[in-house]
């Protein structure tokens, strides 16, 4: 795990070619740690954005509208849940619970949160970054 933790923290990803490379130095079949890497949600194995956007699908985001803001987000940067821009800039996630369920519905921005988000202001949040 710490080694995975590592590597995703210098490359920002996990790709099969560095996956492949810690199963030889240790040891262990690439499945393994493949298994490891698909397993935790902590790991990608794709590249993310410069921006790293989270829209909470908890309950309490979820039943004040988060997948509208999601809709409008995937919209607005031509994308689906998972997916980064081809540009690089952007990628876009839906993550379970936040903890600011007071200000539901909530979607960071890598560590900005934004909170009681309407579908009209995505938009504009995006045109800062």
């Amino acid at each position: 795990m710490q080694i995975l933790q590592e590597t995703q923290l210098k490359y920002g990803y996990l790709p099969l070619e560095l996956q492949g490379t810690i199963a030889d130095e240790l040891g262990i079949p690439l499945t393994e740690v493949y298994g490891v890497a698909t397993f935790y949600s902590q790991f990608t194995l794709k590249p993310k954005g410069k921006y790293k956007i989270g829209i909470c699908l908890g309950t309490a985001c979820y039943v004040r509208g988060s997948q509208a803001i999601i809709d409008k987000v995937n919209s607005v940067l031509g994308t689906q849940v998972g997916d980064t821009t081809e540009d690089g800039k952007w990628s876009v996630d839906a993550t379970r619970c936040v903890g600011a369920c007071g200000l539901a519905p909530v979607m960071m921005i890598n560590e900005e949160v934004f909170g009681r988000l309407t579908v009209d202001e995505i938009p504009g949040i995006l045109e800062k970054y």
